[in-house]
């Protein structure tokens, strides 16, 4: 976690973007993500330098030709806010625009623009950035994260990043392994993607001392589309500052025709698609369209997801709540799909300031294996009431927090059959959800026990009424004579 001088640093910075005119967060973070960009260039350069002179052998694949040291961070680092700027701004951008080196970092670079206003506060951009020690992939990463929770409180642009401790929840209750191929169709910023990294390497250390399991998980483990250009440098340079070498961040739109490409591809799935709004039937790929017949991009978008997944692969997914309930038949097609013909393991109640402050819609995650031959046989639902933060919009820290205790029980979930309906966490069996016509609501099969309350007879409180009014008139006969 960012602390102390660091955090004071980035706070600073971030107040100069503001006051010099840049008060999209986004941008700001994108204009950052370009010079941490540009400092990696060079420090991959001098690294290869350094090898040359060891080994006297040239320098293999060069970023930068003799004749361009000026367009190194360690060259304009050094200059006049001034002349950085114009170096800057005419001869550095333009270089990483026509790069064409093949890697994810660069393929995003094609339409870098240079927005940071004035010489002063690119200076003090550059200073800060310098004084970060890049070698540490722990630094790095809190850095962007630290960079990243900027988005959610500035509210508007909050839709692109998931709360991190619901990340985490799903990727730990998926636990995902050094074999598997992750996917994130609607990536973002690409925080599922960056926590599944982070999990696989605290969990499974020695597998990535294998080489072959090594270049998997740089090269080919991790996948994540957008079709937002900024969100993909943002993804992109996100899982760089965590060390991941090559990640497989793509320009894609996940509903269209191109995502055919990737069917039965990946072994987990972990998103939190958009759900707002519809799409036309034209622009939409027609084997979704089979598959579930509607214009709803959250329908769509678990329509999806079993597309993409291997049989035997599993999803972890937020959904709106409508979903689970929706009286439609593209609603009841799908999760007819997903409890007949697929395993549905899991629906986890959110409370609905999850989202807050700039989305209050309820939502839900749910758990499920791609088999294609069914297996669904109980459901496992919780209701979550806290996730260790207020529920309203300034989401402070709370103590009260259900998420660790829906995580100790799906590890043990085998205990939870004997658990009551009026507990938090149950199983219902499959018989009983097909019996409701496919409803997945937990209200539908929680059970609330009212407290007895005994009421007074109604003669006894109209009684109490009359001597009341009684009374009442009393007082008014003697005031009326006073004030005679």
């Amino acid at each position: 976690m960012i602390t102390g001088e660091l955090k004071s640093k980035i706070d600073r910075v971030w107040d100069a973007f503001w006051s010099g005119g840049i008060s999209n967060p986004l941008e700001v973070i994108e204009q950052i993500t370009y010079l941490l960009f540009i400092r990696r260039l060079d420090d991959i350069q001098t690294l290869a330098e350094k090898k040359a002179r060891i080994t006297s052998t040239p320098v293999e694949n060069p970023v930068f030709l003799p004749g361009q040291t000026e367009l190194r961070w360690s060259h304009f680092k050094n200059t006049s806010p001034e002349v950085m700027f114009k170096i800057v701004s005419d001869k550095v951008f333009p270089f990483l625009r026509q790069m064409g080196d093949g890697t994810t970092y660069s393929e995003h670079m094609k339409d870098a623009r240079f927005t940071i206003p004035t010489p002063a506060l690119l200076s003090k951009v550059v200073d800060m950035l310098d004084g970060i020690p890049m070698a540490d992939r722990d630094t790095n990463g809190d850095l962007y994260e630290y960079l990243l929770s900027k988005i959610a409180s500035a509210g508007v642009n909050g839709q692109f990043r998931t709360p991190r401790h619901i990340i985490d929840l799903m990727v730990q209750m998926t636990a995902p392994t050094p074999s598997d191929e992750i996917c994130d169709p609607a990536c973002g910023t690409a925080g599922f993607l960056v926590a599944a990294a982070e999990y696989v390497r605290h969990t499974h250390t020695e597998a990535l001392l294998d080489a072959e399991q090594r270049r998997h998980f740089h090269h080919s483990m991790f996948h994540g589309y957008d079709f937002d250009n900024v969100m993909l440098r943002i993804g992109s340079m996100n899982m760089l500052m965590h060390g991941i070498e090559s990640p497989d961040i793509r320009y894609r739109d996940s509903l269209s025709e191109g995502a055919a490409a990737d069917a039965e591809k990946y072994t987990l799935i972990l998103a939190n698609p958009p759900f707002a709004g519809s799409l036309d039937y034209e622009s939409t790929a027609k084997d979704l369209q089979r598959t579930v017949k509607t214009k709803k991009t959250e329908l769509l978008f678990l329509a999806l997801f079993l597309k993409l997944l291997k049989p035997g692969g599993r999803a972890a997914v937020i959904v709106p709540d409508g979903v689970l309930f929706g009286s439609s038949s593209a609603h009841k097609t799908l999760r007819k799909t997903l409890v007949e013909d697929q395993k549905l393991d899991a629906v986890i109640k959110l409370p609905s300031g999850v989202f807050r402050p700039y989305a209050g819609v309820s939502t839900a995650i749910l758990f499920f294996t791609k088999t294609n031959s069914g297996g669904t046989d109980d459901v496992w639902f919780y209701d979550v009431r806290a996730d260790g933060f207020s529920l309203d919009d300034k989401r402070n820290p709370v103590d009260a927090n259900d998420l660790p205790d829906v995580l100790a029980r799906w590890q043990a979930r085998d205990a939870e059959k004997d658990r009551a309906r009026t507990d938090q966490s149950f199983f219902v069996p499959k018989a009983e959800i097909v019996a409701q016509g496919y409803d997945l609501s937990l209200n539908r099969y929680k059970e609330i026990v009212h407290e007895e309350v005994e009421h007074r007879a109604p003669l006894d409180i109209i009684a109490d009424i009359e001597k009341l009014n009684t009374e009442i008139a009393a007082d008014l006969t003697e005031l009326k004579a006073i004030l005679a």
